[in-house]
């Protein structure tokens, strides 16, 4: 395995997935720059109904952005490795408790489109970081158009309406839900998302992200 990833690391060169840069033989993850440069949070955020608060890594700017969307429309999904031990170790800082992991799914339409789900491969990479399993509990029955279209937050919450059912809720019920999403904005999705768990007897949930946009306006 080793001469595996040392065979790989030769033809494709690890770089900064939020710059693009070479990693120098020093650096892992993220370049210097970056790691000491993006926006970082730095506490959670309380934005959304349902979930008792939602711990994100970077805000939503400048590299983050690009990043984010390389990595779900243009098959960077290698980069959900770097952004899950962003989101384990933010969770490890803040001594999150949670009984099960899971993610906010995407639509079957989407999926097949996109040719892979983001958001779990996020949450499996937590999931290893942080040594427990990674479960689903929820799937995605209505192919809403992007919530990025959505102009407020009430289109938002509207668009996702109804738009979750959960599947084998004796897995989470009565225990602690952490949901795991790439980005926050409103707080919609992960609002309904944690209103569906917690309808299925789900505890409580807290939610994480990678990113989370500076106001709950911006696309």
């Amino acid at each position: 395995m080793k001469l595996f990833a040392w065979l790989l690391d030769l033809v494709y060169p690890p770089k900064c997935p939020f710059c693009g840069k070479l990693l120098g033989k020093d650096e892992s993850d993220l370049c210097g720059k970056c790691r000491k440069d993006l926006p970082e949070v730095g506490g959670s955020v309380k934005r959304g109904e349902n979930f008792r608060q939602c711990w994100s890594v970077y805000y939503y700017e400048d590299e983050v952005i690009d990043s984010i969307h390389r990595f779900k429309f243009s098959g960077m999904q290698q980069y959900a490795q770097v952004y899950g031990r962003l989101i384990a170790m933010t969770l490890l800082r803040k001594k999150v408790e949670f009984d099960i992991l899971t993610w906010v799914p995407i639509s079957k339409k989407r999926r097949r489109t996109r040719g892979y789900e983001q958001t779990r491969l996020i949450a499996k990479t937590v999931a290893e970081e942080l040594g427990c399993d990674c479960v689903p509990t929820l799937r995605k029955v209505r192919d809403n158009p992007p919530q990025s279209l959505q102009k407020s937050a009430a289109n938002r919450r509207g668009n996702v309406l109804n738009a979750y059912q959960t599947v084998h809720p004796e897995r989470f019920r009565g225990r602690r839900v952490l949901l795991i999403d790439d980005i926050i904005t409103s707080g919609a999705t992960l609002g309904e998302c944690s209103k569906t768990l917690l309808m299925a007897g789900a505890a409580q949930v807290e939610c994480a992200t990678l990113a989370v946009t500076q106001n709950s306006d911006k696309k």
